[in-house]
């Protein structure tokens, strides 16, 4: 499961934003001293750096989910400014201040925009044929979809962005990139075609497997490259993705047809949907960060 590379030294996250710049001298006391504990200690030590990189990369998403809480539980009926609209405004600024502090790049920034144009394509059709509504009235709307629905499809490309980098991705045996695009092409046309003829999904499902099936990723948390199917990640991803939308219906942001007299849980096959979609969002992403081999600067 490790693999040791020729010295490869990306700028640090932490380097990037001042404010983290001086903790990046106690990160490395603390890593050797975890290390002269043992392996089990400094095993503990990378687990630890793992869990904060996975909650660096998933900022963006994480605000998201907190304020969907926060406004189902507090937001005030009788204010002028509806609920949707204040996350909208709320997620533009977060946005501004993730670019204006450099926690975020433009190259990120351009992807999650194109991010939020393609969720808020699907969006405007989904809704109108009927496949989940938006209950509460707002101002800053396209149709029967708040804009503020694009941000939170931004969110997971904002996380594949993020993760990319502070993981620093390689890759062994990755498919080229016109064919992923080519597969995620045929996956975002079908989540408008199947409502008109037959649904595509398992022949996309045998793709995805065929073409991404023998693609190994290898990932750095600490001092050497971790590696998993890339599939496997895909399926991880899904899965917090699924979670996060059980947490948007609970707090009332959309609903599906089987929500409308009461909430259940979002239903176990709208996993499938979520794993295409998170390809699509994968092959955004690897549009800016060109899949690197492994041993490549």
């Amino acid at each position: 499961m490790l693999r040791r590379l020729p010295p490869i030294k990306p700028d640090s996250a932490a380097r990037l934003w001042p404010p983290l710049e001086r903790f990046i001298e106690m990160e490395e006391r603390l890593g050797r001293a975890a290390e002269r504990r043992g392996w089990v200690s400094a095993g503990l030590y990378e687990f630890l750096r793992f869990g904060l990189k996975e909650a660096w990369a998933c900022l963006f998403g994480g605000a998201m989910c907190a304020l969907l809480l926060a406004t189902h539980f507090f937001y005030p009926s009788d204010v002028p400014l509806a609920r949707y609209d204040f996350l909208f405004l709320a997620a533009l600024t977060i946005q501004i201040f993730l670019i204006a502090c450099r926690l975020e790049t433009l190259d990120e920034a351009k992807t999650i925009f194109i991010f939020h144009l393609v969720g808020t394509l699907m969006e405007l059709f989904k809704t109108k044929v009927g496949s989940w509504i938006y209950p509460e009235p707002n101002f800053f709307r396209l149709g029967g979809v708040p804009l503020v629905t694009g941000f939170m499809y931004a969110s997971i490309g904002s996380y594949g962005a993020r993760a990319w980098r502070l993981l620093d991705f390689r890759f062994e045996k990755h498919p080229p990139f016109a064919a992923t695009v080519a597969l995620s092409v045929a996956i975002y046309v079908n989540f408008f075609t199947h409502h008109y003829m037959a649904d595509l999904r398992y022949g996309l499902f045998l793709a995805a497997a065929l073409l991404f099936g023998r693609t190994t990723l290898y990932f750095k948390v600490w001092r050497v490259y971790r590696r998993m199917p890339l599939l496997l990640g895909f399926l991880l991803v899904t899965l917090f993705i699924w979670f996060a939308e059980n947490i948007g219906t609970f707090t009332g942001m959309w609903l599906y047809p089987s929500q409308l007299k009461g909430w259940s849980m979002v239903p176990v096959g709208k996993i499938g949907s979520w794993f295409l979609l998170t390809i699509i969002s994968y092959v955004l992403v690897s549009a800016v960060n060109r899949p690197k081999p492994l041993g490549e600067a």
